[in-house]
């Protein structure tokens, strides 16, 4: 290396424990690469050499997650924004390079490589207090139902497995009756030994309406199974046990709802997005998190693509008109806008017209949800833009 470079690009192969960064210049030579401690001394430490090396330096990495943020915000802090190469574009590229070698050094130069030849790579912007706190929670809210899901999912498996009449009398998902009886009664001689009138009093003790009916419903089960099956009693335990964790997770979940739709109302567009039909407190605060600052969307076409519901082009020789589903988007976007659009067709309204006649043309449910979610996203970002809420009837044209 000789003398200061005019520019120099960066590729930072991200990881929990350390980073590869690697800094190549105009012509594709290395000019540094070394490992970096995930430490905030030893990344100043690094980023001050880095910055040595040039007048301008471009930044780039293969992940835009927990792992990189220290990373991130020590860039931002210091002037410095970043750009997100995906990781099967590093992984294609790494092809058109010599060797067949796999380490953190050669995905860093690939990385500043990619990023010194191509210039269409989203830019990362470390998220304000609002946004982050809203990704934490939604993210500590997709985990809990996942959980939740789970629990349930094992619970009717344990269940079936020594009681399949009572697995089958009760949905568990939505019954707070049926879990309160488990908690105390999960086999068959053990509530038909109880009889109704006690077993009736257990769940209404405890606060649930329509006791009598869960009763006699879980009493006509156990009159149907007359033989006990082995592990039963290990398996009631199970039971039992689940059936107590399902409703305590349940109320965790109220109060990070409660906590979610608190924070998403103090951002101030949440008005706006909560304007469109299907658009509640919940997907507002994922939208926020998944779409980011709407003001780098040049038109309403982005968000659309940014969420998978454009049609790719896949054309070839003669072969003109063909489209087909989009690989890369990203999905959580594309869930909020699928799941507000079909939410939305619930009531009447300029929604579920365009559903319907979407339905009349032929389409099938999922294709017209689609579309309609397309559409939307449009109308999201117009009003985002114009910065009025959601109405049935279409604004007054004004005269130019």
């Amino acid at each position: 290396m000789s003398g200061r470079k005019a520019e120099v690009w960066v590729g930072i192969d991200a990881g929990k424990g350390h980073h590869w960064a690697a800094a190549v210049d105009e012509t594709g030579a290395t000019l540094w690469s070394k490992k970096i401690e995930n430490d905030e001394a030893v990344i100043l430490t690094a980023l001050g050499e880095l910055l040595d090396l040039a007048d301008k330096a471009h930044w780039a990495v293969d992940i835009s997650g927990t792992s990189s943020a220290l990373l991130l915000a020590l860039l931002a802090a210091h002037g410095q924004q970043a750009v997100y190469v995906p990781g099967r574009t590093v992984n294609r590229m790494s092809g058109a390079y010599r060797g067949e070698a796999k380490t953190d050094a050669r995905d860093a130069y690939v990385i500043a490589e990619t990023s010194r030849h191509r210039r269409d790579f989203a830019t990362i912007d470390v998220p304000a207090q609002l946004a982050a706190d809203l990704a934490l929670l939604t993210a500590h809210r997709s985990d809990l139902m996942a959980d939740r899901v789970r629990m349930i999912n094992r619970l009717r498996d344990v269940l079936t497995g020594v009681f399949p009449a009572l697995e089958r009398a009760f949905d568990y998902s939505n019954h707070k009756g049926a879990l309160t009886l488990l908690t105390g009664y999960q086999l068959p001689a053990a509530i038909r030994r109880r009889g109704r009138a006690r077993l009736t009093a257990w769940p209404a003790n405890r606060g649930v309406r329509g006791a009598d009916a869960v009763a006699a419903t879980a009493l006509e089960a156990a009159q149907a199974q007359q033989t006990a099956l082995p592990g039963e009693d290990v398996a009631a335990q199970i039971v039992a046990d689940l059936a107590a964790q399902i409703p305590a997770l349940d109320d965790r979940l109220k109060r990070i709802d409660k906590q979610i739709g608190e924070t998403f109302r103090s951002h101030p567009q949440a008005e706006i997005i909560e304007s469109m039909p299907g658009m509640g407190p919940i997907l507002g605060a994922e939208f926020v998190v998944a779409a980011g600052d709407l003001a780098a969307y040049a038109d309403a076409g982005y968000p659309a693509s940014a969420a998978g519901l454009v049609p790719v082009p896949r054309d070839s020789g003669r072969r003109t008109g063909n489209l087909h589903r989009p690989k890369r988007y990203s999905r959580r976007l594309r869930r909020v806008f699928y799941m507000s659009a079909q939410t939305s067709i619930i009531r009447e309204g300029p929604n579920r017209d365009f559903y319907l006649k979407k339905r009349g043309e032929g389409c099938k449910h999922v294709q017209a949800v689609i579309a309609l979610a397309r559409r939307r996203a449009s109308a999201l970002w117009a009003l985002l833009r114009d910065g009025r809420t959601f109405t049935s009837a279409p604004p007054v044209t004004q005269a130019a």
